[in-house]
């Protein structure tokens, strides 16, 4: 117990809370970019998928009862993440000598990937919210009735997302926060493996070829869909 205790309060565990949070968030990415990826095969395909998520794993489970296990567990992983950021961040800079904080600041690599990192997550975490608001809830970015929330069984999700895409602010902040997203799963992604020591020198290289094409991968799937919506291709 002492030792999961001292773990957790070190340098060592908030880094290995962030990287295994950090994993978790990736993997619901790629779910939710392949999800969103069923828009091009219509309305009707994507309306069922959005239906679909309710009954996931019955008649084992109940309705939405897995969908809200995977978002509990995801809430958890978000909250985790931003909390070892907040700790990492505190730590680093109440580390550094009072005359660095005021000298000269000198732009080296790893400075200019921790400072895009903590903005880029904090980007990140307004976009959250905005996005939670917006196509989850439907506060912010429908007019008045556009918005059609779910009604006996029946769902709107291609609507919802043609209509909110056709709010060309929120579909820019989307497409910048997809490209904040890109450049933090770049750098943590293969830092989460440099976390948990699961790289060496002959993996490094691959690893990070490996991040440069999830962090791809998930920039272009999340885009290509506002981006088909705004110039017509998905109507």
């Amino acid at each position: 117990m002492a030792a999961a205790l001292t773990l957790y309060r070190s340098s060592i565990g908030k880094k290995a809370i962030m990287a295994v949070s950090g994993l978790i968030g990736v993997g619901f990415l790629v779910v939710h970019m392949y999800g969103n990826l069923k828009i091009f095969l219509g309305p009707e395909y994507f309306n069922e998928y959005a239906a679909g998520l309710r009954t996931l794993g019955g008649p084992i489970f109940g309705h939405t009862h897995l969908l809200w296990i995977a978002r509990v567990v995801l809430l958890a992983a978000v909250a985790a993440h931003i909390w070892s950021a907040y700790e990492l961040t505190r730590q680093d800079l109440g580390g550094r000598p009072r005359a660095n904080r005021y000298g000269q600041k000198k732009s080296i690599a790893a400075t200019y990937a921790a400072r895009t990192m903590r903005w880029g997550g904090v980007i990140l975490f307004l976009f959250i919210v905005f996005h939670l608001m917006h196509f989850t809830l439907g506060l912010v970015g429908y007019s008045a009735g556009q918005f059609q929330a779910e009604s006996n069984g029946q769902f709107h999700a291609y609507e919802n997302v043609i209509a909110g895409f056709s709010f060309w602010p929120a579909t820019l902040f989307y497409i910048v926060a997809m490209l904040c997203l890109g450049m933090h799963l770049y750098h943590g992604f293969w830092s989460a493996f440099q976390t948990l020591g699961l790289n060496s020198y002959k993996t490094n290289f691959a690893l990070r070829g490996l991040a440069l094409l999830v962090a791809l991968a998930l920039t272009v799937g999340f885009v290509a869909v506002p981006i088909a919506v705004l110039f017509g291709i998905v109507r």
